[in-house]
């Protein structure tokens, strides 16, 4: 959708709190965007829409198109050390020094109102010491995730449930991590410059698992002389590029574990990846077409915001537009409030409906109870005179039990003599 960015470089600079976005082919500086503080990781939504930056313990979130910030998230302790986003955009994994991984939706984060802190969709704290890299892998939010930590450890997630599904150990530290485009292998950069290869495939099959260097022939990288900083697989799954704070990249053809390529620098290497080149990359004249708005510093949508340079169309999903009607959530709810009243409603009218059947009921037992008690009467009265002419023919006696129901028959009492 916005084509300059393949074409514009955005990267943190250490030696100054600022953001600096170059062009290539033009080593001048484009924009410069002052933060609040060192910026310590950087990330891109892979739809080119989002930005993520860790600035001390605070994750801050542009929209590309406008250069608006629209949030910023303080849920972690420490500061931030690694950012992803899941392949689909819909997440993304937030890292630190307080050994926290947090799981973010994208699209609540976007819901939420200024004024309210959104909360992570997952907290991961089986950790013990800082975090140093997490990765995802493919499918979006039921894709696996893969967080490194100085504790020797690495561990293997779910996004859609949170569920722990692997912890390796390591003999050193781990302070990069990646996976294979097929997820059948696990690749752990070392604080000691080796690279472990773990398969995830294995049997059989153990939530728990240790890797020792010495038993696992043929699964380790060695070439580096300092701590394996970064790491990535190409689209094929046939090469692993890894850099280090040796000065060096290179590049391993996993299925042999040979180096094919080193390329040295003036400095740590601190980030390294492999990506599709664009098909006019290489190209002398190609310039953006859709040129970057600057980004602003303040939050959208508050009083300080930049109000006169946002040319841009901002999309905020789940918020209403300032001066517009009711939102989806608040229609939402008007429309269930509706319906709770119209069922109390018919509940209401079913239970007059009730009483009024049993009123008529309650009026023909009594009804029936007068006819009983008048044919009781009647009967006791005719069987219960005291003289007879003789001669004349004897009253007939009904039959029992036809006096009435629920009574008992009474005897007769005895003429006097």
């Amino acid at each position: 959708m916005y084509p300059s960015i393949t074409y514009i470089y955005i990267f943190p600079q250490f030696t100054s709190r600022a953001l600096r976005r170059r062009q290539r082919h033009h080593d001048q500086l484009q924009q410069k965007i002052i933060c609040p503080g060192m910026v310590t990781c950087l990330t891109a939504s892979p739809s080119g829409l989002y930005i993520l930056a860790g600035i001390a313990e605070s994750i801050y979130l542009w929209e590309v198109s406008s250069g608006n910030l629209l949030a910023i998230l303080n849920r972690h302790y420490q500061d931030l050390t690694c950012l992803c986003f899941t392949d689909d955009s819909s997440h993304f994994l937030s890292g630190a020094k307080d050994c926290l991984a947090l799981v973010w939706n994208l699209y609540s984060v976007l819901q939420v109102e200024s004024t309210q802190i959104p909360d992570p969709r997952h907290v991961w704290s089986r950790h013990t010491l800082p975090i140093t890299d997490l990765c995802c892998g493919f499918g979006g939010p039921l894709a696996r995730a893969a967080t490194a930590s100085l504790d020797q450890t690495v561990k293997l997630w779910e996004i859609s449930s949170g569920e722990l599904l692997l912890s390796v150990l390591f003999d050193v530290s781990i302070t990069a991590v990646t996976l294979d485009p097929a997820e059948y292998h696990l690749f752990c950069g070392g604080m000691d410059g080796s690279v472990f290869q773990v398969e995830l495939c294995a049997w059989p099959v153990q939530r728990d698992r240790n890797f020792q260097t010495e038993r696992e022939n043929g699964k380790t990288f060695k070439g580096h002389r300092n701590q394996v900083t970064c790491l990535s697989v190409s689209t094929d799954g046939s090469l692993l590029l890894s850099g280090s704070h040796d000065e060096t990249v290179r590049l391993w053809e996993i299925q042999s574990k040979q180096c094919l390529r080193t390329i040295t620098h003036k400095g740590p290497v601190t980030n390294a990846f492999i990506v599709l080149a664009p098909a006019n990359m290489l190209h002398p004249d190609s310039k953006p077409n859709v040129p970057l708005p600057k980004f602003s510093k303040h939050l959208h949508g508050t009083e300080s915001s930049d109000a006169q340079g946002g040319e841009g169309v901002t999309l905020r999903l789940g918020l209403d537009q300032q001066g517009s009607g009711e939102s989806y959530l608040e229609r939402a709810k008007r429309l269930y409030s509706q319906m709770c009243s119209t069922r109390e409603k018919n509940l209401m009218g079913d239970q007059e409906q009730l009483k009024i059947q049993v009123t008529d009921l309650e009026e023909e037992v009594q009804t029936l109870r007068k006819i009983n008690k008048n044919l009781f009467e009647f009967s006791a009265r005719f069987l219960t005179k005291s003289t007879k002419p003789v001669g004349s023919p004897q009253p007939l006696q009904m039959p029992r039990g036809v006096l009435a129901m629920g009574q008992q028959e009474r005897t007769p009492p005895l003429p006097s003599s």
